[in-house]
């Protein structure tokens, strides 16, 4: 596609454009390829990343420490325990320090602003691995989970995502579904729909991209034509 990301953040999918979500998307698929067949890629030998944690996780460390080391990266991992940030040390001393010594700091934590100040003070890329708001990164392996099951072709189909909808996971899956030509359905309590404004934007970029967005609490109609739940 002849995209360059080199450089970017990574805290949310609103902040990327259709080609450039597709383009992630294959470099995935050609990564996994890689290693499935035993292909070395070290093209990143001799970077460095931080993996700073204040949520834990096992998936979220694994993958990403893997996916470090397959490119030749060495990685830092960062527990609760284990960084003054947020006790001693501000958010934005921590950027600094941070952004001194890593070529890329990946953030999985409690408040979106945290890792946009990140973003903002440490000089280098930095990946949300989880925030309150949003979970991009686990949108790259969902969207690529449901490539490989519909023959990489997503358009025109339909997600259902079922229970909290308002939370990280849900909203992230309907921006990247309305980003990608996918309809989109929320079904859960009506208090626990995505914001309304939120919602506007995602219809907005679904009327672009030729797909529909919709929140219900009926079971029975979330389901009715629906691909992926």
């Amino acid at each position: 596609m002849g995209l360059n990301l080199s450089g970017r953040h990574f805290l949310k999918l609103l902040d990327f454009t259709t080609e450039e979500i597709e383009y992630l998307l294959q470099l995935s698929a050609d990564f996994k390829a890689l290693k499935r067949t035993g292909t070395p890629h070290r093209y990143l030998e001799g970077k460095n990343i931080v993996l700073l944690f204040e949520k834990t996780s096992t998936r979220t460390r694994c993958a990403f420490e893997v996916g470090a080391m397959d490119l030749g990266m060495g990685v830092t991992y960062l527990d609760p325990g284990s960084s003054q940030m947020g006790k001693k040390e501000s958010i934005e001393d921590t950027a600094r320090v941070l952004g001194r010594m890593y070529d890329g700091i990946e953030f999985r934590g409690f408040a979106q602003e945290d890792v946009e100040e990140l973003a903002a003070k440490s000089g280098v890329p930095v990946w949300n691995g989880l925030t309150d708001l949003w979970h991009p990164t686990q949108m790259l392996a969902d969207i690529l989970t449901v490539q490989e099951n519909f023959n990489y072709d997503i358009k025109g189909k339909t997600l259902v995502f079922m229970g909290d909808a308002k939370n990280n996971v849900a909203r992230s899956l309907m921006v990247v579904c309305a980003k990608l030509g996918m309809n989109f359905v929320a079904c859960g309590p009506k208090e626990n729909m995505p914001d309304a404004e939120l919602v506007k934007t995602c219809e907005a970029i679904a009327a672009e991209n030729g797909c529909t967005v919709k929140c219900t609490d009926d079971v029975k109609d979330a389901c009715t034509g629906a691909d992926v739940i």
